[in-house]
């Protein structure tokens, strides 16, 4: 779902496509910090030499037993030491944790309705029908572009009822209660900028998603120091990294930095129990990078997130986890202040999900600023089918046949594949797979 008021302070007035799903799909589960009780969090700003670290620990037992000893790179004063807030490292968390969405399969036959009308099309252009449907409704169809993989319109109107039933007939959903405020932008000379995802371009492009105790001291050195931490730990340790940059996405420059599996739809089964999905799959991903690498569950940058698994940290936020440069002292102006809207904010998130011990993590950890802002998430996708007859028509007679039974074959491999469960077609447990001891011990 687009967030442009995310990107630029711009009133706008916000629909989704009736007979497509939208680009983000239903926002359902996140796989944040809870999923591992025993995670540590630091959050590292920086810039040039300039660092300030924010530090959650995973500590248990009695406040009176508490202790940390941590290695800096230099003499730290009092002013440079500060006690934060749990609650923006939990924010934080959210805002970048895996996510799970979902989309509801159309209805196949008014998808063939729908074809046989782009065919008649041939002989009678459906460009010049519309945008008579339009000049009769006030609506005029200023120009009209493919950018990329999307469709955009550049829309004018004379009263909002009209540009609404425009709108509202090209399939576009328009929330309730809209006609006042599109009215008071019509009434200022606005255009409308509407866009939708070009299915076909945007699979030539290959695309998947769209083109998105603290300590404060200068170093030339961007690491931080795990070792001490490993000598009485029991086990191996989870850890997060969330990287504050103004450049780009952050990663580890002595370890193999690999993006978690993502992009993937998978059956619709996970959604009650999305967390022992992900906890699988990542213990999966594990073993097989040989229990020594840094996993990239988030890169993104932070004025704006798709879907979003929480809002985005304001600049008050993020200046309290550090974040310098986006509140650097203006210059004095003696004219009376002038309200400004919010400005985006420039600043690049990197999560990087960290499982380490001694034997894999000899070092401690060195970061890289890559300079790449190309957005990735982890991002999984359960679609459900459609609960129509299937007499309905013959495109739904094909759908149950023929690609419902194959979308789910797929998507029952690709949680094997990921999980390494053994799964039936339909994404359940086989039933000749034995079950745990203790699955059906209360049941």
């Amino acid at each position: 779902m687009f967030k442009f008021n995310r990107l630029w302070s711009i009133p706008f007035i916000l629909v989704t496509l009736s007979n497509a799903e939208a680009f983000c799909g239903f926002y359902v589960a996140r796989a944040d910090k809870t999923l591992y009780n025993d995670a540590s969090q630091v959050v590292m700003v920086r810039d040039n030499d300039r660092s300030v670290i924010t530090m959650n620990s995973n500590f248990k037992g009695t406040v009176e037993e508490f202790a940390i000893v941590i290695p800096v790179p230099t003499i730290l004063e009092q002013g440079q030491i500060n006690v934060a807030e749990k609650a923006l490292l939990d924010h934080l968390d959210a805002y970048s944790a895996p996510r799970l969405v979902e989309y509801f399969d159309e209805d196949p036959c008014r998808v063939l309705y729908q074809y046989r009308m782009m065919e008649d099309s041939a002989v009678a252009p459906a460009p010049t029908a519309s945008r008579m449907r339009a000049k009769n409704l006030g609506v005029t169809i200023e120009a009209e572009y493919t950018v990329g993989e999307y469709d955009i319109l550049i829309l004018s109107a004379e009263q909002s009822n009209g540009l609404i039933t425009w709108l509202t007939e090209n399939d576009y959903k328009i929330p309730k209660g809209a006609s006042r405020t599109v009215q008071s932008y019509i009434k200022q000379g606005m255009k409308f900028f509407v866009a939708k995802v070009n299915l076909e371009e945007q699979l030539k492009l290959g695309y998947t998603y769209l083109r998105p105790l603290q300590m404060a001291f200068e170093s030339p050195k961007f690491m931080l120091p795990i070792r001490l931490g490993m000598v009485n730990a029991n086990g191996a340790q989870d850890m997060y990294v969330y990287a504050l940059t103004r450049t780009g996405r952050v990663e580890t420059s002595n370890y193999r930095t690999v993006k978690i599996p993502s992009g993937m739809d998978l059956p619709v089964s996970i959604k009650d129990d999305f967390a022992k999905f992900y906890t699988a799959m990542f213990d999966r991903q594990y073993e097989t990078n040989n229990r020594n690498v840094a996993f990239l569950e988030y890169a993104w940058d932070m004025s704006w997130c798709d879907p979003c698994a929480a809002d985005p940290l304001s600049p008050q936020q993020l200046r309290k986890l550090g974040v310098f440069w986006t509140t650097e002292p203006q210059p004095k102006q003696r004219q009376k202040r002038i309200a400004m809207p919010p400005q985006a904010v420039d600043v690049f998130i990197t999560r990087l999900h960290i499982r380490y011990d001694n034997e894999h993590f000899p070092e401690d950890l060195k970061f890289i600023e890559t300079g790449d802002r190309q957005n990735f998430q982890g991002r999984y996708v359960v679609r459900h089918p459609w609960t129509g007859e299937p007499n309905a028509c013959s495109a739904a007679e094909r759908y149950f046949q023929s690609e419902l039974p194959k979308r789910q074959r797929v998507e029952a491999e690709q949680l094997a594949n990921l999980t390494g469960w053994e799964v039936s077609a339909t994404g359940s447990p086989k039933s000749g797979a034995t079950p745990r001891w203790w699955e059906r011990l209360w049941n």
